[in-house]
């Protein structure tokens, strides 16, 4: 075991260290994307979060288009993300190239910060949100078939 640990290169681990604390708060402020979507439409999901809203007869609505928009953004992170997280560090123990890894892992990153933006922030045609979550999808799958083959 101590011999796959030695095939992680520093700057690789830093970077992927660096990309992934940038995803999760990026995750963690799409809850707060929700929130503000929510407030701002004044569509909640939950009786005790009307009362805070202050509207007179609102009940819960489930199936408001933006709210939806971001939600299904958060979702797709969570689907996406996670997957990146576990073969990230996987990747790392099959001693890639500096250059390629640290590359893969800005990828990910930057195409994950883009999908949201273009998806849930400022809604932007396709192929956009198609491009951006392609690109990092590429990128984790690449990173899964190397690691397979590596360990194979």
């Amino acid at each position: 075991m101590t011999s796959l640990l030695n095939n992680i290169n520093d700057e690789v681990f830093g970077t992927y260290i660096f990309w992934a604390a940038v995803l999760v708060a990026k995750m963690l402020l799409m809850s707060l994307l929700t929130g503000r979507a929510r407030f701002k439409k004044g569509v909640f999901a939950n009786e005790e979060d009307l009362a805070g809203a202050k509207k007179p007869n609102a009940k819960p609505k489930f199936d408001d288009p933006d709210v939806e928009r971001v939600r299904r953004a958060h979702r797709n992170d969570l689907e996406n993300i996670l997957p990146f997280f576990t073969v990230g560090l996987l990747y790392m123990l099959t001693n890639p190239s500096p250059f390629i890894a640290i590359n893969l892992f800005r990828a990910v990153a930057i195409s994950r910060i883009l999908h949201t933006i273009v998806y849930a922030v400022v809604v932007i045609p396709q192929p956009a949100r198609g491009l951006s979550w392609g690109v990092a999808y590429a990128a984790t799958f690449y990173m899964a078939i190397q690691t397979a083959l590596y360990f194979l």
